[in-house]
């Protein structure tokens, strides 16, 4: 139960800033503040309302050419405008965010020549002019996701989580341990009690049962309630996926124990591997990896049973469809099907 809740905590640390840098940060801009600044009062209202409110574009600096010059040297700015008979801008070095400070300056021109040709042949559309400007459409619609923000760090929380399920595969192997008589000698004294074999497995297998979706509960409130990982607002499909994980990890569990006819070690050794091995397939340690599969092969994808348990939980953050969460459900209903059927047969 710890080693799931430390590794989130983990992904945490690892990942809490990783979105930052992508995050648009208005762009430090200085302006000369001379004559021709201020009588260029069409540029200065439009630079001062690009430089202001929370979505603003530049953090805008007024000051002298001289301490211009000093702020660009220290690269407390990315660079800064001298308005003369023509706005030009000042630079450093070439960037990102010196082309922002260009492509404002090219779009202020651009506009304001364009007014001003018009105006000188027609000056009667003055207020025709003003009126376009004002009208900036979109030809775009967003489409918002039932989780929220895209944020492609959750899939490693995720793959977490279908990790923790497959543990419950340990108590599984328990399971088959206590209950085959050649195995151990506490199966052996199960045997001799006057109870049905199946009916003594099953309850045992419920009580594991419980105490591994108990487990998966813990970790789920950990990681949505302390660290703040979105799962979306479909929260009793979250419950579901959570619990017919538990089911195939401990049904997992109880195939390898039952089909590998060696010691205890061994099963261990199978059990921790393939475990990690799906982990890895469904981007637990690169998530670049789970998309390549699923475009490259998906078939891998399909019988991957950590990596349908991981989609799902995508898909419920991700799609307004529930096909394909009801698609990898079946597919995990399926692998828990065929781990109890060689179980129950061996």
């Amino acid at each position: 139960m710890l080693f799931p809740l430390l590794l989130a905590s983990f992904f945490h640390l690892a990942f809490s800033n990783l979105l930052t840098g992508e995050k648009f940060q208005p762009v430090n801009v200085a302006v000369v503040d001379n004559t021709a600044w201020q009588e260029n009062e069409n540029f200065r209202n439009v630079l001062n309302e690009v430089s202001s409110g929370d979505g603003r574009l530049f953090n805008l600096t007024e000051t002298s050419a001289e301490k211009a010059d000093k702020l660009l040297m220290d690269n407390s700015i990315s660079g800064y405008i001298v308005v003369d008979e023509q706005i030009r801008m000042v630079v450093s070095k070439a960037g990102m965010r010196q082309s922002i400070i260009k492509s404002f300056i090219d779009n202020y021109m651009q506009n304001y020549s364009a007014f001003e040709r018009i105006l000188s042949n027609d000056p009667s559309k003055f207020k025709q002019l003003i009126e376009s400007s004002m009208d900036r459409r979109s030809f775009t619609n967003e489409t918002g996701f039932p989780g929220g923000e895209p944020d492609y760090t959750v899939n490693y929380f995720y793959s977490l989580i279908a990790m923790a399920c497959f543990y419950g595969g340990f108590m599984g192997m328990q399971e088959i341990n206590d209950i085959q008589a050649n195995i151990s000698s506490v199966a052996a004294r199960v045997n001799n009690a006057p109870v049905h074999k199946m009916k003594a497995f099953l309850s045992s297998a419920a009580a594991s049962l419980l105490v591994q979706f108990s487990e998966i509960l813990i970790l789920l409130f950990y990681i949505t309630v302390v660290l703040k990982v979105d799962f979306g607002s479909r929260t009793a499909y979250v419950f579901l996926t959570a619990f017919l994980g538990s089911v195939s990890g401990l049904a997992f569990g109880t195939f390898i124990s039952a089909l590998v006819k060696k010691s205890e070690g061994v099963k261990v050794g199978i059990l921790v591997s393939v475990t990690m091995f799906c982990s890895f397939l469904a981007g637990m340690m690169q998530q670049s990896i789970k998309y390549s599969i699923s475009r490259n092969a998906p078939v891998i994808s399909w019988i991957n049973p950590l990596n349908l348990l991981t989609d799902a939980f995508y898909c419920l953050y991700y799609l307004d469809s529930m096909s394909r969460y009801i698609l990898n459900m079946a597919a995990t209903l399926a692998f828990i099907l065929l781990f109890c059927s060689v179980t129950y047969f061996i």
